[in-house]
């Protein structure tokens, strides 16, 4: 997790939800950490944050990453995808994911939330 996050600096967040077949979340999250993780660090930067599912839809494994612009995205997005290791990662959590939603989502500048 990211508690240097400045949404100022980096108001577009890619906001990712992975649906994780029954029963496979711990094996998922494993599989996450050591062989995403080390890769998403040194192509994507730190996470904003990564999260589990405790109410509503179950099953669910969320993170969120904070990008400048939609050519920051781009950019660190097509390293992440070119990575000679990210292959290995897609191999191994392919069985565990059973659907993926990816949003790009922009702050909003509201007027009370300026300056926090």
């Amino acid at each position: 997790m990211n508690p240097h996050f400045d949404p100022a600096a980096l108001p577009l967040i890619d906001h990712r939800v992975y649906t994780i077949r029954l029963r496979k979340m711990n094996e998922f999250l494993e599989v996450f950490d050591r062989l995403a993780m080390p890769i998403l660090l040194e192509t994507l930067g730190s996470p904003v944050g990564a999260y589990t599912s405790l109410v509503g839809p179950q099953n669910q494994f969320v993170h969120l990453w904070a990008y400048a612009d939609l050519a920051d995205y781009e950019r660190r997005s097509r390293a992440r995808d070119t990575h000679p290791d990210f292959p290995a990662y897609l191999a191994a959590s392919a069985d565990l994911i059973v659907a993926q939603e990816t949003r790009l989502i922009r702050r909003a500048d509201l007027a009370t939330m300026r300056g926090r």
